[in-house]
């Protein structure tokens, strides 16, 4: 099955990205980052005492744990700007927090120490708002950094699905052409299903590169491709459906499967002048989708020097790669007379 470029992509509009503070996992970075900023301050300053350590601690924490409130809070509105407004409203929500939290301890201090009449130590706010405007500057850059890397990875990881899915191969066009040609005058009416099988085929490779679609939908752009395939060859293409229980919105790399189909027809029932039986097997266990397609293992001699096997096997496991890490495998190899690719990937239960 021929899988051709998918068109560019369009370009994502340019977008303040304010990071989730609304878990608990973030705001522990966010106590454990305050309080070595306060160690920071206090040895800079030379005054490491337990006192010194717990007011200043208690002003840190009171500014990052509201700054974090209110940017959670905030976060749907500031998804919706542009770097430039989103970055410069988020220094201000967090400048306003850090002016009402230092005016604030700033006179429960005094009050504590029976000077409630005397006026605020202006030069000492002065000094807790330019550490906050620092620090709040430096956050955001890290922010805005942190997003330019996603979306350059994101644009990166796009392109090579995009090129991965976009190996050719022709032969299955031109036999699908020859045939809808020699049906033509014969045979209309498969003629006709012919021409909507490959449509439907080519539509599902124009779609976007990388998209997931249900277990079932990839299934029936096997079977539409098994239907042209067995117009050419007749007996000697047998499939065996093996689909276990799974569940209903299990989903699967578009156009994962039909390749690794295409090549056990190509490479294992094409050479044989009595065919084979390829088996489709696939299961659901554990949070993973397992697949595994054997088919008829040719001699040497009727393989001639093809390495379809491996290239097509490669080029899966590279999407796959991509798309999961680690977490996804794929192998295929000589099992006895049998030529064996197993398929694995996570897919966490709804």
């Amino acid at each position: 099955m021929t899988v051709p470029a998918a068109g560019s992509q369009p370009t994502r509009p340019t977008r303040f990205v304010v990071p989730d503070l609304c878990n608990p996992p973030a705001l522990g970075v966010l106590v454990l980052v305050g309080e070595l900023l306060v160690f920071v301050l206090l040895l800079a300053a030379g005054r490491l005492t337990w006192e010194a350590l717990a007011l200043t601690s208690l002003y840190v924490q009171w500014v990052v744990l509201t700054s974090a409130a209110l940017l959670c809070w905030s976060r749907p509105w500031l998804l919706t700007m542009g770097i430039a407004q989103g970055a410069f409203v988020s220094f201000l929500l967090v400048m306003l927090v850090a002016t009402l939290v230092s005016l604030v301890s700033e006179r429960v201090m005094l009050g504590m120490a029976g000077y409630a009449e005397v006026a605020l130590d202006w030069g000492r706010v002065g000094r807790q708002l330019a550490i906050a405007f620092i620090i709040t500057g430096m956050a955001l850059r890290y922010f805005y950094v942190q997003q330019q890397l996603r979306e350059q990875e994101q644009s990166e990881l796009q392109s090579r699905i995009q090129a991965l899915q976009s190996r050719i191969r022709p032969h299955f066009l031109f036999n699908s052409m020859n045939i809808i040609a020699s049906l033509i005058a014969t045979d209309p009416d498969t003629a006709e299903s012919v021409v909507e099988d490959l449509s439907e085929l080519f539509r599902a490779s124009l779609n976007d590169a990388g998209n997931q679609v249900t277990i079932g939908e990839e299934l029936a752009l096997c079977e539409r491709y098994v239907r042209i395939e067995g117009l050419r060859l007749g007996d000697r293409l047998r499939i065996v459906w093996d689909v276990g229980e799974h569940p209903a919105g299990l989903r699967i790399p578009l156009l994962t499967l039909q390749p690794l189909l295409e090549n056990a027809i190509y490479h294992g029932i094409q050479p044989l002048p009595e065919g084979g039986t390829i088996t489709v097997r696939l299961r659901y266990e554990d949070g993973f989708v397992a697949v595994r397609i054997s088919n008829p293992m040719p001699s040497l001699a009727s393989r001639g020097e093809s390495q379809g096997n491996r290239m097509a096997v490669n080029n899966i496991k590279s999407r796959l790669n991509v798309l999961y890490g680690a977490a996804a495998l794929l192998s295929a190899e000589e099992d006895g007379p049998l030529y064996v690719t197993r398929l694995r990937y996570p897919y966490p239960a709804e």
